[in-house]
């Protein structure tokens, strides 16, 4: 059972109304009524519930998707927790979130993936646990692929560290292929964190120009380009598919762009300080902007936004990475790397890209559920019968970001202060209404 029917609580039928409906099939004026976790009928002549949600001037769209949050727990419960971070993501509009394996311990067994199981029991959306590709995330043995398949992991990731090994990565590709037939048929993916350790060791920004004036260490765009030429070609050699994570260069973008033209399995996201924020944003050593990888140059933002555009970056993920205030207040080269994103990637991507609302929800819900292989819950299409995931965005409301605000006990936000276009009003998971006007209601 998925974890968003486990958490259906009866609370009748809910009318969603004066809305516009989007979704993969198009745009159209209508309400929708929703109950027992199914949509019951998309109207646009007008539909009555037991509840009644105000959507005018609002888009009604399937529930957003992130392939790629750091939900600390087990091990670091004073950053974040699954509910915590399960609220943020519902105040985002999201309905499914990946969580990250590099907890403490690791996601690497199935005592770990049914304790965050376990943990997400109630919470705000559906939280499905990556588990990490090796043990530990050392790099060396293969965590057991075929039990944590069959608990319900889809993505298999040493995040926050790439498989250095290469015939270790090798190993893993041959062997997830071979897993579908436990998951129900649904995918299974290896997602890689792209950097080459040799290159990136002591760097704590974009090699470049900043670095140099800043006197620090810096990790070259090839350290993670070395690595996506290698996994690319890994996944040529075994016929596997490959998910890269976080690309953050112009080079990984055309390197991506040439294996899916050359018909390849791989998919690719980026992360919404990436197609935002620069190097020259660390110029006051503020902490806030240091990430892993690391934000880049004019030109590497100029080309994650033509990866987004052209179809070459599949999802928008956030890489949700909450650190409390005392680890974000050492010294730059002491600090953690990371920054929330959960409940300002859609306003970033509607204030900062030119794309049609269509093309940024595409990016947000049902193509990173496809790669997520959650597809049969998420992102999916807005007709009756099908699960009532869904957000409500006012596409032109504008707000003012704020740490403080936030769900997380993390405030290490780079966008503060700063004024977004585009926030959700409503969630809704598996047809009950986890936020109202905003509000949280978990």
């Amino acid at each position: 059972m998925s974890a968003g029917l486990a958490a259906v609580r009866p609370h009748g039928t809910v009318a969603i109304r004066g809305g516009t409906v989007v979704d993969a099939g198009g745009s159209r004026q209508a309400d929708v009524l929703v109950g027992d976790g199914r949509v019951i009928a998309v109207d646009p002549a007008g539909v009555e519930g037991d509840r009644t949600l105000d959507a005018s001037g609002c888009l009604v769209a399937p529930g957003l998707v992130d392939l790629h949050v750091h939900l600390r727990q087990p091990g670091r419960e004073d950053a974040e927790t699954v509910e915590t971070g399960a609220r943020g993501a519902a105040l985002g509009g999201f309905t499914a979130v990946v969580a990250m394996p590099n907890t403490d311990p690791a996601i690497d067994c199935a005592a770990v993936v049914r304790e965050v199981q376990d943990l997400s029991a109630g919470a705000c959306c559906d939280v499905y646990p990556s588990a990490a590709i090796t043990v530990g995330r050392r790099g060396v043995d293969l965590v057991p692929m075929a039990e944590l398949a069959r608990l319900g992991v889809r993505i298999f990731t040493d995040d926050g560290a790439g498989v250095q090994d290469s015939q270790v990565m090798r190993r893993a590709l041959e062997y997830a292929a071979g897993l579908d037939h436990l998951s129900g048929g649904r995918r299974v993916v290896l997602a890689q964190h792209c950097e080459v350790d040799e290159l990136s060791a002591g760097g704590h920004m974009h090699e470049g120009e900043w670095s140099s004036r800043l006197g620090l260490g810096g990790q070259p765009s090839e350290a993670e380009e070395l690595m996506v030429m290698r996994d690319i070609a890994l996944s040529r050699l075994t016929g596997s598919r490959v998910h890269f994570q976080h690309l953050s260069t112009a080079g990984s973008v055309a390197m991506v762009r040439a294996a899916k033209e050359a018909g390849l399995p791989v998919t690719a996201e980026a992360a919404p300080h990436h197609f935002t924020l620069t190097d020259a944003c660390c110029a006051d050593y503020d902490t806030v902007f240091k990430v892993h990888p690391p934000l880049r140059t004019g030109a590497d933002v100029d080309a994650i936004r033509a990866g987004l555009v052209d179809g070459t970056i599949d999802a928008i993920a956030t890489d949700h990475a909450p650190h409390t205030s005392a680890d974000k207040e050492r010294p730059f080269d002491a600090a953690p790397p990371g920054m929330l994103g959960l409940e300002t990637a859609l306003a970033l991507a509607l204030t900062e890209l030119e794309l049609p609302i269509e093309r940024v929800l595409a990016l947000m819900a049902w193509q990173p559920a496809a790669v997520a292989g959650i597809d049969d819950r998420h992102g999916r299409p807005i007709a009756p019968d099908e699960p009532a995931n869904l957000c409500v965005i006012d596409p032109g409301v504008t707000w003012t970001v704020s740490g403080a605000a936030m769900a997380s006990p993390s405030r290490n936000t780079p966008y503060e202060g700063r004024e977004l276009r585009g926030r959700v009003r409503h969630t809704l998971l598996a047809s009950e209404p986890v936020v109202i006007d905003g509000e949280p209601q978990r």
